[in-house]
């Protein structure tokens, strides 16, 4: 299944405390856990991180913990079970463009 995190970053904080504490915490080994497939992840200004991750069902619950240990320190989260519409999408558009 893919995963949908949205990391909203602590705005009481600047970007080198955040980095600090990021480093400190050990959070680039922890996040995502091992064997977790990063199929995107982009910074969205004024948003924060979006990270959609590919994750077998038996393992949800393995990513939830590793966004609660390691990131809500200094990020808001958000998890949203997600999949792929792009394929739809086009579909529905160029079938609509035949018209």
């Amino acid at each position: 299944m893919l995963v949908t995190v949205v990391l909203r970053p602590d705005q009481s904080r600047n970007l080198e405390e955040i980095i600090k504490i990021l480093e400190e915490s050990g959070y680039w080994a922890k996040f995502p856990p091992d064997g977790i497939v990063v199929e995107s992840w982009y910074v969205a200004m004024g948003l924060g991180h979006i990270v959609t991750l590919r994750v077998p069902p038996a393992r949800l619950r393995e990513v939830n913990r590793s966004v609660e240990q390691n990131a809500w320190k200094l990020y808001r989260t958000e998890i949203y079970l997600t999949y792929d519409f792009r394929e739809i999408a086009q579909t529905q558009r160029d079938k609509a463009l035949k018209k």
